[in-house]
């Protein structure tokens, strides 16, 4: 492996100042065209690489956000990382990207660690643990600290920053008036995300469209967990022991797992059961059978959102610039699990 070489070395071996070196790398227009291809040439020759850290300290500047979120395996997540890196690469920042894998200690970690002049910012999606013992005071701790702060998705409210969600309570309002409106009397709600955020807004939506048409509310067809351990048995309990007639899943999962117990107890859907889920990766659309309906999150929209508002942030001059929350507003994907109005 070669051997990286040092801004005093590649001074010493052309016989020039170090701060000459420094400019030619940089472009600088103090010095000459002939001396900037020169030094560069021979920087490339033996493998020098800027110190980031160092940029840092002397500049305040990486150019490098850190994205921290809970799954790499959940395709919401992936896609909201995929809109951060384009609207990142258009301001011409890096992205480094790290997974708490839904721990507390891990999540508080990372923040900790990059925080020390590797980043100039952070994207995050709150963990599991986090939001489940309302622990947010390493957040806070970092917007103290000088380093700003996008929330998305799962976020705290007693955090001042900015922010991006999508209408969760609407959204499941909306999905579950569509289910009724189709004629369906007994919804049932499966739920593996009650200790976050997200589902605990999109449990309240499903119950308010049931208020809202007069509904009674069946707790015996309500399963809300924050677990998919056991998830299936008790899925399979509920169709044994109950009339359905709908479902409003409230993860990817869950919608699968509510679809192949549905036609494994012999339902014809949609003709006997109507089901929405809250996802939009590509198992709902393209490898069930049949299809999903959904509610898209548009995750891609939020990354490039949610960059924007970072970015927007360490580039003002203004000081106080204001926290905004953004809401990203869903719509209705319909697919197979469900009959057209």
């Amino acid at each position: 492996m070669k051997t990286k070489a040092t801004l005093k070395q590649i001074a010493k071996e052309l016989n020039v100042s170090v701060s000459t070196v420094s400019k030619a790398l940089n472009d600088s227009p103090e010095i000459s065209e002939q001396t900037k291809i020169r030094i560069k040439e021979y920087a490339k020759l033996k493998n020098y690489k800027p110190n980031v850290i160092g940029l840092n300290l002397k500049n305040r500047k990486t150019k490098t956000i850190g994205v921290i979120i809970p799954n790499i395996l959940d395709s919401f997540f992936a896609k909201v990382f995929s809109g951060i890196e384009k609207g990142a690469d258009e301001k011409g920042y890096n992205v480094i990207m790290c997974i708490s894998n839904e721990s507390l200690e891990k999540e508080s970690h990372t923040l900790e660690m990059l925080s020390n002049g590797t980043i100039d910012g952070f994207i995050v999606s709150i963990s599991e643990e986090a939001q489940k013992l309302h622990e947010y005071s390493h957040f806070k701790d970092i917007i103290n600290e000088g380093i700003p702060i996008v929330m998305f998705d799962r976020i705290a409210d007693d955090v001042e920053c900015d922010k991006v969600i999508v209408d969760d309570f609407d959204s499941a309002l909306n999905a579950t008036q569509h289910l009724i409106d189709l004629g369906c009397k007994n919804i049932a709600l499966f739920s593996s995300v009650d200790n976050l955020s997200v589902g605990k807004l999109r449990a309240e939506g499903y119950l308010k469209a049931l208020k809202d048409n007069n509904i009674e509310i069946n707790q015996n067809i309500i399963l809300r967990t924050d677990s998919e351990d056991d998830l299936k048995d008790k899925i399979e309990k509920i169709f044994d022991n109950n009339t359905i007639d709908g479902i409003f899943a409230l993860e990817e999962s869950d919608s699968v797992a509510a679809l192949k117990i549905g036609l494994k107890k012999g339902y014809k859907i949609p003709e006997e059961l109507s089901i929405i889920g809250f996802a939009d990766g590509i198992l709902a659309s393209r490898r069930l059978s049949p299809s999903l309906t959904t509610v898209s999150q548009h995750g891609i929209e939020i990354g490039e959102v949610a960059a924007k508002l970072l970015i927007d942030r360490l580039e003002s001059k203004e000081e106080n610039l204001p926290y905004q929350t953004v809401v990203i507003k869903t719509n209705l994907k319909e697919r197979e699990t469900t009959r057209k109005l």
